[in-house]
């Protein structure tokens, strides 16, 4: 994750036998930088060792949703490959904080 202040967050999948609890990358790294005191999170970069790029998976994009819906996503392979997107049009409509009695983003 890359914070508005240029903070560079870096997350990790951490796998679990139970696939259910696994935590991917992207929600890792969000928790770095929330842990960090950053709230505004303006991209999202995702490398993985596939052929073709990796898009964060639907829970991902909610959260990331919780924290900005027009920002960029970044997702590219080792080999070089790459795509670049937003977060909204990964997630059009996304159900975010705005919409809950006296929500706000965080």
């Amino acid at each position: 994750m890359i914070d508005r202040h240029g903070g560079i967050h870096v997350g990790c999948n951490v796998e679990n036998a139970s696939y259910g609890l696994t935590q991917c990358a992207e929600r890792s790294a969000v928790t770095a930088a929330t842990a960090a005191g950053q709230r505004e999170i303006i991209a999202c970069v995702v490398i993985t060792d596939t052929v073709e790029p990796t898009m964060p998976c639907g829970a991902c994009r909610q959260v990331l949703a919780e924290f900005a819906t027009d920002l960029l996503v970044v997702c590219r392979t080792l080999s070089g490959a790459e795509l670049r997107t937003t977060l909204s049009a990964l997630l059009p409509l996304a159900f975010d904080p705005l919409q809950l009695p006296g929500g706000s983003h965080t």
